[in-house]
């Protein structure tokens, strides 16, 4: 029994994996916030896209985007970019991952909710569907004490 060969990667790599992985999804959300850069400015360019989804949007969708989206305009169109900047860095630099993983996690569904697309058949297929939102609940989960960041939570 002392012979036993160990066919499971080192507990270390699984947290070097997730480093990794955070690293990654920062730089997706950090290049997301800088194409939403002029949403700071005029809070219309979000308006106008969620006025698009909604024409053709599910009932339940429209009463989300009708309800709580639209009237929440100047806020999101401000918030959201930071956000997503400021969790993107977060996850980067290692910074409170998990809080940061959660955040960008509830903002990638936010998103696809506001439009429409987790009842489309496509979003199973959709590259910041599934992925983005499982590569964050993983960090969510197991994103502490991971090597080379900032801080060790």
């Amino acid at each position: 029994m002392a012979n036993v060969v160990r066919d499971r990667p080192a507990p270390g790599a699984y947290t070097a994996a997730l480093r990794v992985l955070a690293f990654m999804l920062g730089l997706f959300f950090v290049f997301n916030a800088v194409d939403k850069i002029a949403w700071l400015a005029d809070s219309g360019i979000l308006a106008a896209r969620l006025a698009g989804w909604r024409e053709h949007a599910a009932p339940s969708t429209r009463w989300y985007i009708e309800t709580i989206a639209m009237p929440a305009v100047p806020l999101f169109a401000r918030l959201v970019p930071v956000a997503e900047l400021s969790a993107g860095a977060a996850l980067i630099l290692g910074f409170w991952t998990r809080l940061a993983a959660t955040v960008a996690l509830l903002m990638v569904a936010n998103f696809h909710l506001a439009r429409g697309f987790v009842f489309d058949p496509e979003f199973l297929i959709d590259g910041t569907g599934f992925p983005v939102l499982g590569g964050l609940l993983a960090l969510a989960i197991g994103g502490s004490r991971l090597p080379l960041s900032v801080s060790r939570q």
